[in-house]
């Protein structure tokens, strides 16, 4: 988390959407971004996920269903989402949030090449099902 300064693209709306299970996230520069519940929660920044340092990272399985009982404001910079899995620790600065939408598509592949190669799945205690998620179509279309 970089911090604020005056690059920072800062989220001018936020909303859960439950019945599709996404969060849109409009920025001041007129960017809109939607992401799955389930991306947000496997690419959650918190050290129990992430470790303290390269190749600590813990790769999330078994998300695909999760959702997310709130959001939290943390200061003017971050969000915490508090997931249905109990998952509630990681903070999601307003850069952090932003790269993840700009780059949503390429994270997941890489993603769900790295469940593949782990022989591991999106889906709690099944066998691998690797069929990306994509939003819906586009933001404020719900």
């Amino acid at each position: 988390m970089a911090g604020l300064d005056e690059h920072t693209k800062v989220p001018t709306e936020i909303k859960l959407h439950q019945k599709s299970r996404l969060i849109e996230l409009n920025f001041e520069d007129g960017e809109c971004f939607e992401l799955s519940y389930e991306f947000l929660r496997v690419f959650t920044p918190s050290a129990e996920a992430r470790g303290h340092g390269p190749g600590q990272e813990v790769l999330q399985v078994g998300k695909r269903g999760v959702g997310i009982e709130r959001v939290e404001a943390v200061g003017n910079y971050a969000i915490r989402p508090v997931f249905t899995d109990g998952h509630d620790s990681g903070l999601y600065s307003w850069d952090l949030l932003y790269n993840l939408g700009r780059n949503r598509d390429q994270l997941w592949q890489a993603y769900l090449d790295r469940l593949q190669r782990a022989g591991a799945s999106r889906d709690p205690g099944d066998a691998p099902a690797l069929t990306p998620a994509k939003a819906s179509g586009g933001c404020g279309k719900h």
